[in-house]
């Protein structure tokens, strides 16, 4: 995957803007049950936004922790919502394309 400039980011938030929260991280943490689910939603739509319920004080380490663990980009984190981007591996299934820069 290619590192994210700053305008690619920018990008990315704006198309997050109209998601919704696909995965929640509650009382159970970053257990390996989230980071599979966050993994396969990934997979499905490169760009997805976490919600923290719970551990609000730790949300900036748990979400480096959680770009770490499945090999994507932390987009940007607003208030208790983090936005992660992983580009398709395979070209052709791409959703996103990223402007030029």
């Amino acid at each position: 995957m290619i590192k994210l400039k700053g305008s690619h980011r920018t990008y990315l938030r704006g198309l997050a803007h109209k998601l919704k929260p696909v995965i929640q991280v509650g009382r159970g943490g970053v257990s390996v049950e989230v980071l599979a689910a966050i993994d396969e939603a990934l997979s499905c739509h490169e760009l997805i936004k976490l919600k923290f319920m719970e551990f609000k004080e730790q949300k900036d380490e748990l979400s480096r922790l959680i770009a770490e663990r499945t090999a994507s980009e932390l987009v940007g984190r607003i208030g208790n919502m983090a936005i992660f981007y992983r580009e398709h591996p395979e070209e052709d299934k791409r959703r996103i394309k990223l402007p030029r820069t």
